[in-house]
């Protein structure tokens, strides 16, 4: 949940700094110079936000995929015929799908 709320999150974010730009490029030929510059400097300030968003999501997401490679690695080592059992079943699937080919 905290995944799609995240997502939801960046969507908006980048949404925001398209409809910026978009305002930017629109309305360049008829605003004056400082009209133009007060767009540009919010523009830049959505970008900096959004790559700042995009930073934290993914150092966010890493930390998250190591926890679970954590996870499974602990399961694995506690319970080794359950993993092999599931890593021969992967295969098998892997292998009947591939066959189809």
């Amino acid at each position: 949940m905290a995944q799609d709320s995240n997502a939801e999150n960046l969507r908006a974010e980048l949404k925001s700094l398209a409809d910026t730009l978009e305002e930017v490029l629109n309305s360049s030929t008829d605003k004056s110079k400082a009209e133009l510059e007060k767009l540009r400097a919010k523009a830049e300030d959505r970008l900096k936000d959004t790559r700042e968003r995009l930073s934290n999501a993914g150092d966010k997401l890493a930390h998250q995929t190591k926890q679970m490679a954590c996870q499974a690695d602990d399961y694995v080592r506690e319970n080794p015929w359950t993993g092999i059992g599931i890593g021969a079943a992967v295969g098998i699937v892997l292998g009947v799908l591939l066959a189809r080919r």
